[in-house]
């Protein structure tokens, strides 16, 4: 009993094993029938368009990827790298083995040395590229039993990305995967898009990118025409926006930070020379610095960047600051001297007065009291001034002041004023002028400009920065040509 056990199981072991046998003779043999009786992998199949005689049309050729990871997206350079599965399908007549409903297999795998007819494509944009062969070349094959056939390779290449910076870094750039045929014109072979899913992405593709997000995926036609034919092209658009997280924490709020403590000079007093100096001159050189590592990593371009004008508004806040030290050290010094040099001669002249011009036992009043004017009959005006200079008798060599005297009336014409300066009173006269004149009413100009800076240079640095953000950070997508 147990004998015959063993002779069935030997004869199944047997049986399966020349059906393993008759299956991988009857695919080597297919493959041999096909590539070796009359085929040339040289010659380009006919279309499958037979309306039109001979060749039959242009061969189809239906495109689709997978983008596995985008890095290393290159500034300076313009370029980035990108690693991809990249498939093509097209129906080679030729190649037709069977029909659907046949004990033929539904596909056949083609392994390296078999040559069939390929398209060839390539990327326009690129710039190296290679095929992985770790641990067998990444290539597959497929001829369906219809004559379609399925060619899949993954490949890494370095694209070309002419970026737009003048958005610099809220910026989007549409980088391009362009796909066309090198020697087979529109009329030999003509690409088209997959209808379903023509370009996919691997899940967890933004995290590839270091300082990029993602944000769309489009697909278009890029036919172009040259000496030597017109050729089919197709496009993929990568749409690429700058996260802008890493420039807020390294660039824009430290360079804030250093303006605002430029400021700090305006509450220092003027003699604390070398406190206001080594302030200022720190900041700026720091500045430049952080200026310098920026553009660093950037093109030489021609045209003005967002971040140049950040840059250069913060830098002209700090040099500002240090020009207002310059200038009030300068206004100081002048008042000083002038101050200096006016008591000097005040004191001459007051001495001269006192010898010449002063008439002893006479008093000098303004007179006007309007009842008094009309008795005397004089024809005065309204905004007559008249003053009474009257000698007055003295009493051993005293002045008396209780006998009245003939006294001299001096009477002024009245003064003439201008419209401006009737503006410039009624402007004087304003509450909130009052307010502000009061509150920076300092004899010493030096302090007063001191007092004006704390509140100009925020002022002015605020609305720069309404204006700034305003218009920079909108994000605009560029056209890609």
């Amino acid at each position: 009993m147990m004998r015959r056990r063993l002779l069935v199981i030997v004869f199944l072991i047997c049986t399966l094993f020349e059906l393993c046998s008759a299956d991988a003779a009857s695919d080597t043999e297919i493959i041999k029938k096909l590539l070796e009786h009359g085929y040339d992998w040289r010659v380009r199949p006919p279309g499958i368009n037979l309306t039109i005689p001979g060749t039959h049309g242009a061969v189809i050729v239906n495109v689709n990827m997978l983008i596995r990871s985008i890095s290393k997206i290159d500034d300076v350079n313009m370029e980035y790298s990108v690693q991809l599965t990249f498939r093509e399908e097209w129906v080679d007549g030729r190649l037709a083995y069977g029909t659907p409903n046949d004990e033929n297999p539904s596909f056949l795998i083609l392994t390296a040395g078999q040559k069939i007819w390929m398209p060839d494509s390539f990327f326009q944009n690129e710039k190296m590229a290679h095929r992985h062969l770790i641990d067998k070349p990444n290539v597959l094959i497929r001829i369906h039993k219809d004559g379609k056939i399925l060619y899949s390779v993954r490949i890494s290449m370095v694209l070309s990305c002419p970026m737009h910076l003048n958005d610099y870094p809220m910026d989007v750039q549409v980088c391009l995967i362009d796909l066309a045929s090198y020697a087979y014109t529109e009329s030999d072979i003509e690409y088209r898009w997959k209808p379903e899913n023509p370009v996919q992405l691997k899940n967890g593709l933004n995290s590839s990118l270091p300082s990029f997000e993602l944000t769309n995926v489009t697909t278009d036609l890029c036919t172009s025409q040259t000496n030597t034919g017109v050729y089919s092209c197709l496009r993929t658009k990568l749409e690429l926006r700058r996260q802008f997280s890493y420039y807020l924490l390294q660039l824009y709020i430290p360079s804030t930070m250093l303006v605002i403590v430029s400021w700090v000079s305006f509450w220092l007093d003027r003699g604390a020379v070398p406190a206001r100096v080594t302030l200022g001159v720190t900041t700026l050189l720091t500045m430049t610095t952080q200026a310098s590592g920026i553009n660093a990593k950037l093109p030489p371009v021609s045209y003005t960047k967002a971040i140049d004008v950040w840059i250069g508004a913060c830098l002209t806040f700090i040099f500002g600051a240090l020009l207002e030290f310059a200038w009030v050290t300068y206004i100081s010094s002048r008042s000083f001297y002038r101050h200096k040099t006016v008591d000097s001669a005040r004191g001459s002249l007051l001495i001269g007065a006192k010898q010449a011009m002063i008439i002893p036992n006479t008093t000098l009043r303004k007179f006007s009291d309007p009842a008094q004017n009309i008795e005397m009959g004089l024809p005065l005006e309204e905004d007559n001034e008249v003053w009474i200079r009257q000698t007055l008798p003295t009493s051993n060599g005293i002045p008396n002041h209780l006998n009245d005297e003939a006294a001299e009336l001096i009477v002024f014409g009245p003064r003439k004023i201008r419209k401006t300066l009737k503006i410039t009173q009624f402007i004087r006269n304003l509450r909130l002028y009052r307010w502000f004149q009061r509150r920076f009413e300092v004899q010493d100009n030096a302090k007063r400009a001191d007092l004006v800076s704390r509140a100009l240079f925020p002022t002015l640095f605020l609305f720069f920065n309404l204006w700034y953000w305003t218009t920079y950070s909108r994000y605009k997508v560029p056209d890609a040509k």
